[in-house]
């Protein structure tokens, strides 16, 4: 088995494939990029047993095989090399020989066949989307899943398909993220919970593609295919929360301000906050928003104010600083508006300005109580 390939369009694949592989794995073979040679076709693989993901990369050849070999210590070396044509031999010693312009190499490696194979899924359901929409659904809701082990419903993404339109929902119980597309439809319902680490994955491949990445998904693990990739995936096994439930409907204050202003408002005053509950205080009264924060122990305080447009009855209402922070980051409108209630219920963010049609962002936060 013998090809031909250039030292940097190879990297560039297995960088992105490595990105698969866990840094302790329970299966040494895993810590093994899989190469299967077809003539001019190579294909590369990497797993974790949850997500799967393969390359197509053209190269010379024309022989076939499969052999695994050291990803580290394979992406150590490539990393070294300027853009030049390596051949990739074979030997009969257990060893692959990897010739550049000025030397040679040899690694290890184990038989193909010991590989994982990667899930085939029977009887999917298929929906198109665009990269980069895909991408930015990704990232508007990612930052906002929890982390926790006990309740892994909440530690992935929910997908949520109609013929209406795809929506896309994260929350970790403090902050929740509902990201709609009304612009692209799916031929018929689905719901699944996808984990953060093919999320991620995606997210850094996807974020400036025009590609089209097609989605297959059923009851158990989901695949996606775009330009020279696949990546297939275990789905998070359960049903996820009513969120709709959550999502207050009568909101009657409105606070409408300039996010940019807001988010550094909200950054100077958090850094006098109490370092375990990051809570500050927002007062609004008529067209001034006060936003202050106060650390008893440390006898730190701050406070700033904003001229804001404010409809409703005056207000005081505590959030934790950090998840204000988070979802200011995440969206990137001018103007944002936060809905809110009373004290005790979760205030509504959403952007004014900056979305395309058909697509929605709300992003829910709960409130701190405040020590009067």
């Amino acid at each position: 088995m013998k090809f031909i390939v250039s030292s940097t369009y190879l990297l560039k694949q297995l960088q992105v494939l490595g990105g698969v592989i866990n840094n302790s794995n329970t299966l040494p073979i895993l810590d093994n990029f899989l190469f299967e040679l077809d003539n001019n076709t190579l294909t590369v693989s990497a797993s974790d047993l949850e997500t799967t993901m393969s390359s197509t990369l053209d190269v010379e050849s024309d022989s076939n095989g499969s052999v695994a070999i050291p990803a580290r210590l394979l992406l150590d070396t490539l990393k070294t090399f300027p853009e030049q044509p390596l051949t990739f031999v074979v030997e009969e010693n257990n060893t692959v020989e990897i010739s550049s312009n000025h030397g040679k190499y040899a690694l290890a490696y184990a038989e193909g066949n010991e590989f994982p194979k990667a899930v085939a899924l029977e009887d999917p359901s298929k929906t198109v989307v665009m990269g980069d929409v895909l991408a930015t659904a990704i990232s508007k809701t990612i930052f906002a899943a929890g982390n926790d082990d006990l309740r892994p419903v909440m530690s992935g993404v929910f997908f949520q398909f109609s013929q209406q339109g795809l929506t896309f929902v994260s929350t970790d119980a403090h902050k929740l993220v509902k990201y709609t597309r009304e612009d692209i439809k799916a031929n018929e319902v689905a719901e699944f919970i996808m984990p953060k680490k093919p999320l991620n994955l995606l997210k850094g491949i996807l974020a400036a593609s025009e590609d089209e990445v097609s989605i297959e998904y059923n009851e158990s693990n989901a695949k996606f295919t775009f330009e020279n990739s696949v990546l297939i995936c275990r789905l998070i096994d359960g049903k996820y929360p009513n969120y709709e439930a959550v999502i207050p409907k009568e909101n009657p204050n409105k606070l409408v301000i300039d996010r940019t202003q807001f988010l550094n408002s909200v950054k100077r005053v958090s850094i006098f906050s109490n370092k375990t509950t990051h809570q500050i205080r927002l007062k609004i009264a008529g067209a001034e928003l006060n936003i202050s924060a106060e650390d008893i122990d440390y006898s730190n305080k701050a406070e700033e104010r904003l001229t804001c447009d404010y409809q409703g009855d005056d207000m005081q209402i505590g959030f934790n600083s950090r998840f204000l922070t988070e979802m200011l980051n995440n969206l990137s409108s001018d103007e944002v508006q936060l809905e809110m209630s009373m004290p005790n219920r979760a205030g509504i963010l959403t952007p004014i300005d900056g979305l395309d049609d058909g697509e929605h962002v709300t992003m829910l936060v709960m409130p701190v109580m405040l020590n009067s």
